[in-house]
């Protein structure tokens, strides 16, 4: 490992999503116009991979749709 990062290495594995990938998964999910599930498709990884990648001090958690109560 020393002479890895002796020669720039620092190890682990890269990640699935590119920058511009995960800056762009951000921007769809804030927006809510994709699902997680749509991301991922979109991006050829599962859903727990674009979780990873969001950048969780600027995300907002999803509220479950509320459905109209109608009275009868």
């Amino acid at each position: 490992m020393t002479s890895a990062r002796a020669r720039g290495r620092v190890g682990g594995r890269r990640p699935k999503l590119t920058t511009d990938q995960a800056e762009l998964a951000q921007q769809l999910y804030d927006a809510r116009e994709k699902t997680v599930q749509q991301i991922a498709d979109r991006f050829n990884v599962p859903r727990s991979t674009v979780y990873g990648h969001l950048d969780k001090t600027k995300t907002v958690p999803r509220q479950p749709k509320k459905t109209a109560v109608t009275k009868p």
